[in-house]
């Protein structure tokens, strides 16, 4: 499999939209084509083989399932794993022959786009410092009362920035990346220790964006059960992926309605002990 350089434009164009504010703020763009799993499958579209990137994007996200940046600080570059990272996985899958769905393609996807992923946090932080540019054209705009001009700081100066340091960047990596990944196919042996590396450090990639989701979601000892149902569910009755979430769907409307009744019951409660306390007052005043 190789990248042509209008391939590697569509995928330089979806690099620099995963991050534009012009894509419904950041709900389209960084969270939603952003995203491995969404990622894998416009990859998959762009470079003709749908399966492939699907299965690079699922076992990629797996990584970052629990990824967010608050404010400027991002430990690795969604934009990069999702539109650098998994393209030049699939060319690595395809040049071994390796099955799309297998363990060893799913630990080359990881590793991969990890190492794409943390390169690509230099471009994030490129972009930002040359917003701030930007910012500063806004700043002059507001004291000289020309407020029809800030349209463009939010939505046209920043292309600029995402030209020099997401589609360029995107562009050059993934067709001269993929020619790269394709040389070493030969220099680097299945049975080698690199490639073993790879596959043994992409195996254990996961636990991180598991440890992630746990610090988020976990507060007390308990919480750790209906964590775990999930995965005992999966084990034991081999149930998919679908009917997991349906079941715990179903978990998350009990608990839910649990909470209310609780709330509810706490709140006329203490309705009813107002009401004994005024009832005790009026006693007193008629005494």
């Amino acid at each position: 499999m190789t990248i042509s350089w209008f391939q590697a434009c569509l995928l330089g164009l979806f690099a620099c939209l995963c991050s534009n504010s012009c894509m419904a703020g950041q709900a389209v763009g960084n969270y939603t084509i952003g995203r491995p799993l969404v990622g894998g499958l416009i990859c998959g579209l762009i470079l003709g083989n749908v399966p492939l990137g699907i299965a690079c994007g699922a076992a990629t996200q797996l990584v970052y399932i629990a990824l967010v940046t608050p404010g400027g600080t991002v430990a690795a570059d969604v934009r990069a794993i999702s539109y650098i990272g998994i393209p030049l996985a699939m060319v690595a899958i395809s040049s071994r022959g390796l099955n799309p769905f297998s363990g060893d393609a799913a630990n080359l996807a990881k590793s991969l786009g990890t190492l794409v992923g943390t390169v690509g946090s230099v471009l994030f932080y490129a972009v930002a410092f040359m917003n701030l540019i930007w910012q500063a054209f806004g700043w002059k705009d507001i004291e000289n009362n020309k407020l029809n001009r800030l349209y463009g700081v939010n939505f046209g100066w920043p292309w600029v920035s995402h030209l020099c340091f997401s589609f360029i960047p995107t562009v050059i990596m993934t067709h001269f990346g993929a020619q790269a990944v394709t040389a070493l196919r030969n220099a680097l042996p299945m049975d080698g220790i690199p490639m073993k590396t790879l596959f043994t450090v992409g195996a254990m990639l996961p636990c991180v964006g598991i440890a992630i989701l746990l610090r988020q979601i976990v507060n007390t000892n308990v919480d750790f059960i209906p964590f775990l149902v999930g995965f005992t569910l999966a084990a034991s009755l081999h149930l998919n992926l679908v009917s997991i979430t349906v079941i715990s769907l179903l978990f998350a409307m009990i608990f839910y309605e649990i909470e209310m009744f609780s709330a509810k019951n706490s709140g006329n409660g203490g309705a009813a002990t107002a009401t004994a306390s005024n009832d005790d007052d009026e006693e007193e005043e008629d005494i």
